[in-house]
């Protein structure tokens, strides 16, 4: 277009450039003695390079129907102003002047504000509160993670007993079973850290809850797989809210854990013998225990109030403050990777995190920041409140069922599918509102044709072989974030949202991969694996033969699927692996309830465990349910 219109420049100065050549003459004349011939000849010698691009968009313009009426007003709306145009900066909401009659009232709270705080807007007061706050922060982290004895830290989930055959042969991977005690501290919110596949427990399948098993009895015994940190919440010996230290001491073999409600936290109960239980000691050696996440966190946002309210730095710097403030406040209290946080991991995601970010800066920040420099009460508000919501996912969207966007996790948790339709009708009014504001200024194709060219690429990975698309949150933000890099308060709004989403994901799972392999997502889940059968069934089970002289049975290997074994869970303990098609029940309990679960095997490898099959004291058989446990 730029070509054609020089071109077409070029040839108007040069008729022009002959004309002045030629004598005056009136207009009569004019017509009668212009060269008219001249000038056709000199079109005709140097035809302009308009032409081609004239006849190139005329087919264009026929192809696409553009020369029609209404589709060029349609598209005409759709490009939006040329040539393009910038927004105007928002009114601020708190310096308005209202007219009431003959009297005018004005709401000046803006300027105000900022008239009385001008004098802390000098950098050296910036310089020394960005000092204060790193030693300020420093002293926080190593009262949160580096004065308790490093070994004492266990994680929400931490267990003595692994799932299914985790445990080898008799669970003797697991051991000691008694005579040993422990020490450890756990962190904050454990309550809220449960199972994301069924995690079956005699005759139950928990899901979706901490697994805590027993604690019902008087002594408050616990199941061996019991997670540690939430059985010790629900016994009253830890915070939810501010974590904290406990000792607890193996018991053994324990037979009969009864459920228990308390903190607000409900366990399962076991009716039979498991070999490893544990029970909470009243006192604990560990000191310095209390998680200061919540501290942390009204310090952070205190921070940042400040840096908007009072000391209000040049935007560039405001923002690069709101990045580093939020990585290190996930990396190192509310959500770090590990107990202690593993300092090396953290900056190897920093740098990375950084040029993301400035990238943010370029594409999006820029454009909107700025435009709040004469309303910091207004940016504080717009920014802050949606920013540390971001910072907080793993809080803050709690409530909504859904883990991960994977279709499994989705269409398993009760409402999962309900809140993806309801976030999507969100996340799509969001878009239109956005593409109304782009529209305005006239780069509407420009970035449609980006977001075009991507979700082309993004379907073309979507199909290689053997991987899963995988839309983390992090990735979510990068994806959405260009399109608010308007003045306005909503593009504000998700700006301060999608940086502290962006934050989070980074700092607390690091740049994880956007394809990733079925084993990958599976997490416990079955493996999808060929099921074995129990011969013995509810119909041929003998209740007459004394129980220690009972045997059950199972069908032979199938051939030619790669099974060499069996491996067989009794009471959720593995008890038997080798080709025998039997087991004899003399060396458990006659009067307890028991549990068979059954697994083919390959090189010492087990595939999935079948339901359970319940035998009862009375010499009942009750068959096990379809499908993997």
């Amino acid at each position: 277009m730029a070509s054609s219109s020089t071109s077409r420049s070029e040839a108007s100065s040069h008729l022009t450039h002959v004309g002045e050549g030629l004598p005056r003459v009136d207009s009569e004349r004019s017509a009668k003695f212009m060269p008219v011939e001249s000038f056709e000849v000199q079109e005709t010698a140097s035809p302009s390079p308009a032409a081609a691009p004239k006849h190139w968009r005329r087919r264009l313009q026929r192809a696409f129907w553009l020369d029609h009426p209404r589709v060029r007003r349609a598209w005409l709306y759709f490009r939006g102003p040329r040539p393009k145009v910038d927004l105007p900066d928002p009114t601020p909401f708190l310096s308005l002047t209202f007219h009431a009659g003959r009297r005018a009232y004005s709401l000046a709270l803006e300027p105000t504000w900022i008239r009385l705080t001008r004098a802390f807007t000098n950098p050296w007061l910036f310089v020394i509160l960005v000092v204060g706050y790193i030693i300020g922060f420093a002293f926080f982290a190593r009262a949160q993670s580096f004065i308790t004895p490093a070994d004492s830290f266990i994680g929400c989930t931490a267990t003595y007993w692994a799932a299914n055959d985790g445990c080898g042969l008799d669970g003797q991977g697991c051991a000691p079973f008694t005579n040993a005690t422990f020490d450890f501290r756990c962190p904050a919110q454990c309550s809220k850290v449960v199972l994301q596949n069924p995690r079956t427990v005699g005759d139950q399948q928990p899901d979706f809850v901490p697994l805590i098993v027993g604690g019902g009895d008087q002594q408050r015994t616990y199941r061996g797989d019991s997670f540690i940190c939430a059985a010790a919440v629900q016994a009253g010996l830890v915070s939810d809210s501010k974590g904290g230290c406990a000792t607890l001491e193996l018991t053994g073999n324990f037979t009969d854990f009864l459920p228990f409600t308390g903190h607000g936290l409900t366990s399962i109960g076991f009716p039979t013998i498991f070999p490893l239980s544990f029970r909470f000691r009243d006192t604990t050696s560990l000191t310095s225990c209390s998680d200061l996440r919540n501290e942390a966190l009204a310090f952070n946002i205190l921070i940042t109030a400040l840096l908007f309210l009072v000391l209000r730095p040049k935007p560039v710097v405001l923002y690069w403050c709101l990045v580093c403030i939020g990585f290190w406040h996930v990396t190192l209290f509310s959500q770090p990777r590990a107990s202690p946080p593993p300092l090396d991991t953290a900056f190897e995601q920093f740098l990375p995190t950084l040029f993301v970010a400035y990238a943010f800066w370029r594409l999006a920040f820029r454009f909107t920041l700025p435009a709040f420099r004469r309303t910091p009460i207004e940016a504080t508000v717009w920014y802050l409140a949606p920013y540390w919501t971001g910072v907080l996912t793993n809080l803050t969207t709690d409530k909504i069922p859904i883990d991960r966007l994977v279709g499994s996790d989705i269409t398993s948790r009760p409402g999962g599918l309900t809140a993806l339709i309801i976030i999507v009708l969100i996340l799509l009014a969001i878009v239109i509102n956005q593409v109304r504001v782009i529209r305005k200024t006239g780069w509407l194709p420009w970035y449609l044709g980006w977001y075009i060219a991507g979700g082309l690429v993004t379907l073309v990975l979507s199909q290689l072989p053997g991987l899963e698309l995988r839309l983390h949150h992090y990735i979510l933000a990068m994806v959405l974030m260009p399109g608010t890099g308007f003045p306005t308060r909503l593009s504000a709004i998700y700006q301060g949202f999608l940086l502290g989403m962006f934050l989070n994901g980074v700092a607390a799972f690091g740049f994880d991969s956007i394809l990733q392999t079925p084993a990958d997502l599976r997490r416990d889940a079955p493996l999808g694996s060929d099921l074995p059968s129990f011969a013995t069934n509810s119909t041929s089970f003998n209740a007459s033969v004394p129980f220690l002289n009972q045997t059950i049975f199972w069908n032979a290997l199938p051939q030619g699927e790669g099974w060499d074994g069996f491996a067989l869970l009794v009471d959720d303990v593995e008890r038997y692996v080798g080709t025998a098609l039997n087991y004899s029940l003399a060396a458990l309990e006659p009067g307890l309830i028991h549990f068979f679960r059954l697994a083919f095997t390959s090189s010492g490898s087990s595939g999935d465990f079948t339901m359970p099959a319940t035998l009862y004291p009375n010499g009942t058989w009750v068959d096990p349910l379809p499908g993997p446990s």
